[in-house]
């Protein structure tokens, strides 16, 4: 038995690639995303009631993983990955079936460009990720104060430090115009240290994020995120 499921909208948020997606929803506050429903779901009779919760789900399509297909046993950041579990022990992109579960705040249900759509908060889901459902988040029965997470029981260890050199504060202020909560946005998303586990015992390495068309490159030293450069996102080519 096979069931086709087709996109009800795509997702725009301020991640380019996944290098820098915090690897679960919520602990970036700061990261909004833009809900836009294609035509034929582009209908207010269909969120009726909808602006009543405070929660939704994203029930999404790993897009970017699909070339790559399913392993049976994966190894998760959170582990170091250098720890095998069984994908269904994991939130791994690598499934038998590419879907996705997000949990994202709801703040708003707006009209734009003359399209219906949902702005979300708390976003951890690359651009242009195909979404195929949402549902209300509801606290009674999606709330389990008293449940177990396994090896991943607790929460992340506690957020690094983010500091700017005076280069990278200046080009910040003249980001600030066309994203203001730019700032908040860097600090949170580094916070969460996106570095592969293999390579958090390497010091003094640049590595680069990119958050909207930025490009903002960073290190790490003695525990401490240094942003040394915000510039406008350049595609590398090969000579």
């Amino acid at each position: 038995m096979t069931f086709e499921i087709s996109p009800i909208g795509f997702l725009k948020t301020p991640y380019r690639e996944k290098f820098g997606v915090p690897r679960q929803p919520g602990l970036v506050s700061a990261a909004e995303g833009w809900l836009e429903f294609l035509p034929e779901f582009s209908d207010r009779k269909m969120l009726r009631g909808l602006e009543e919760f405070s929660h939704v789900w994203l029930i999404f399509i790993f897009h970017e993983s699909l070339e790559r297909g399913w392993q049976a046993t994966v190894r998760p950041p959170r582990l170091g990955g250098n720890i095998r579990q069984g994908v269904f022990a994991t939130r791994s992109p690598f499934r038998p079936n590419p879907l996705g579960l997000s949990r994202a705040e709801l703040l708003g249900i707006e009209e734009r460009n003359g399209r219906i759509g949902i702005r979300l908060g708390g976003i951890d889901l690359v651009d242009g990720t195909p979404i195929v459902d949402i549902k209300p988040y509801l606290p009674y029965v999606d709330a389990i104060p008293e449940a177990t997470g396994g090896r991943f029981q607790n929460r992340p260890t506690a957020a690094l430090e983010v500091d700017f050199t005076p280069e990278a504060d200046a080009q910040l202020e003249w980001q600030l115009r066309h994203h203001p909560q730019l700032r908040e946005l860097i600090v949170q998303v580094l916070q969460q240290d996106p570095r592969p586990g293999y390579q958090k015992t390497e010091a003094g390495r640049t590595y680069g994020v990119r958050l909207f068309e930025l490009n903002i490159r960073w290190q790490i030293d003695a525990g401490i995120v240094r942003v040394l450069e915000i510039a406008p996102w350049q595609k590398q080519t090969r000579e």
